[in-house]
């Protein structure tokens, strides 16, 4: 049954690089889509086009969801690797659960970014109706991806520290009972 604990924190840990690169896969489709609808619309007035299909406007939003997703993805391996070091039994843990509370902070930056929704916040300033009637209804929830992805590692790491201090214990009471 300890093994079941253990798989689950790991899956729990694991989820967060997984939800922040499925923000940054959805965050590129609806881009794409935005970009499809902004060169067929009838404000296109012909500018350039990267070699990648992108608008400059498409671009730059394209950039920010990446750079969201990569800010919140090494935030959530960082948690990963730290779940990891904490189900051991050595010492070091309260380091480990130091470093662990102040990368809550580009965790909750990157989702804050991610909530006000940049892509949207960009069209509105280059004032592209038709990008952002391009737009596909869902982009706006992506951002719950972070979130879901920063509570379930929140819950991973606490299985993980319970689960290293069950083994510390045991491996406290192990010395004591052999000398018996």
């Amino acid at each position: 049954m300890a093994g079941s604990g253990r798989l689950a924190g790991l899956v729990l840990l694991a989820l967060g690089p997984a939800l922040a690169a499925a923000y940054a896969g959805a965050g590129h489709v609806a881009v794409r889509a935005a970009v499809r609808a902004q060169l067929a619309g009838p404000g296109w007035q012909g500018g350039g086009v990267d070699e990648s299909g992108l608008t400059s406007l498409g671009v730059d939003t394209w950039r920010l969801t990446w750079w969201t997703a990569t800010v919140v993805g090494l935030a959530a391996v960082a948690y990963l690797v730290f779940g990891v070091l904490l189900q051991r039994e050595r010492r070091g843990r309260t380091l480990i659960l130091v470093v662990s509370g102040v990368l809550i902070v580009p965790y909750a930056l990157g989702f804050g970014v991610a909530l006000f929704n940049p892509v949207v916040l960009l069209a509105n300033l280059y004032e592209s109706p038709d990008f952002l009637a391009g737009l596909p209804a869902w982009q706006p929830y992506t951002a719950w991806l972070l979130l879901a992805g920063g509570l379930a590692q929140a819950v991973g790491m606490v299985l993980a520290a319970a689960q290293g201090k069950r083994a510390a214990a045991a491996a406290d009471v192990a010395p004591v009972n052999e000398r018996s």
